[in-house]
Formats: structure tokens, sequence, C-alpha cells
């Protein structure tokens, strides 16, 4: 089954036999999106969660005065909106494409028949709940005790990890996303952003050109990440 390929890219799927893939193919539903499209919006009824194929979902909440704050964003590969299972019954923000794409749609009800029978369905999503969980408690720790230009860093590195070339002891990368977007993200301003930039270009750390960055120090950027106020 073309699915399967797919479900067995997901950490949340891994360990799953051919057998156990096969059926939790039946219950997904393929959902094109394209650039801008919202998935769900916070308060929405949590019917079921997704497997990112393809594309750049930012899950992200809206303040009162029209502020908004990224909270994560989706790779391919990856699995949100678990927190369906939990809670009141309603997703806690919105989901948004910052790019087209394709993602594969797990219905709630569905799911947890699977997890009644098999329960290598419950221990993956405990698995994938403490992950995400870990990665909260990690975004909070960064915007509590790090300064803008460590937190830059950091996302800097870990970009790096997830999509770069490297040449020659440089590494080039692409941002992914708009600065305003970054910005967000880190708990900062746009401008903030922008002069904090500049400063790793001055000190020979970086090259920006648009979106992309050519990390030229290594070693001063991940320092830099470690650093504290």
């Amino acid at each position: 089954m073309e699915l399967i390929p797919l479900l067995k890219n997901s950490l949340l799927f891994s360990g799953l036999n051919e057998a156990d893939l096969g059926e939790l193919a039946t219950i997904a539903v393929r959902r094109v999106f394209g650039k801008g499209d919202t998935l769900f919006s916070e308060g929405d009824e949590a019917t079921g969660f997704y497997l990112l194929v393809s594309g750049h979902i930012k899950m992200c909440r809206v303040s009162p005065d029209g502020r908004e704050k990224v909270l994560h964003f989706v790779r391919p590969g990856e699995t949100f909106a678990e927190a369906a299972f939990f809670g009141d019954g309603r997703y806690p923000a919105d989901a948004r494409a910052v790019e087209a794409g394709e993602a594969l749609f797990l219905p709630k009800q569905g799911f947890m028949e699977l997890m009644a029978t098999k329960p290598q369905f419950a221990l993956n999503l405990v698995a994938s709940l403490s992950l995400a969980l870990r990665r909260f408690v990690r975004q909070i720790e960064e915007l509590t005790f790090a300064d803008v230009a460590s937190r830059l860093a950091s996302f800097l590195l870990k970009r790096a990890d997830e999509k770069s070339t490297c040449y020659n002891g440089i590494t080039y990368l692409e941002l992914g996303i708009k600065k305003g977007e970054l910005a967000a993200q880190l708990g900062t301003a746009g401008e903030t952003i922008s002069r904090t930039f500049r400063k790793l270009k001055e000190e020979g750390i970086i090259e920006l050109d648009g979106r992309k960055v050519t990390i030229l120090q290594m070693e001063r950027l991940q320092q830099l990440a470690i650093r504290q106020p």
C-alpha cells in the first residue's frame, strides 16, 4: 500500500511491522494544502492528528491584540496535534502552512481503536509526546535564560543538523522561514533579529544573503548557543 512507506518514516510509527502499518494506512486520509492554508484553528474540535509528508507547518497562537507567537515548526516526517487525545478535546493552537505540501490525517476514533488492540501504538504515542514535552521545556529554558544571540545560534545549529551542505569546513543552509516568523519563534522583535544577524556577520561568524546563511565559524556559533546572559 502506497501509504505504508510514508507512515514508516515517522518516529511515532517506528517499530511497527508491515501488518500494523497496513492497518494504520486504512484509517489515514491524505490532505493536500496550499501555502497560507489553515489545517485547524485554536479551539476547534480535535478530531485527530497529522503526519506531515511534505511542506512546512507552523504551530502558533495569536494574542488578543493580534500578535502571533510561533510555538513550533513541523518538518516532514513529524507528527503534530497529538494533543487531540488529551485535555478538553480542542486543538490548543493554529496549524498554518508556511509552504504547500501534504499531510496524512489520522482520525482520533480510528487510532484509539487500534491502540485498544495494539499496545505498540499506545507506547509509540507516549514516546512521541515525551519528545514534544522535552522540546517545549527546552524552548521555555531558552526564552527564560538565553539572550537573543544565543537563541538565534541554537536555531541555526538545529537547522544545520536538519538540512545543510558542508564544503571545506563551511556550512551552507536555508533559514526555511521568514525573519518575522523566526523572531516570533524566538520570542523577540523582527528588528532585534535583524540586528543580531548583522552582529554575527560583523564578527565573521556567518554570512547572510536573504534566507541563505553561510556558517563560517561553526565552533564560535556553538559557543554562542550555550552562552548565558
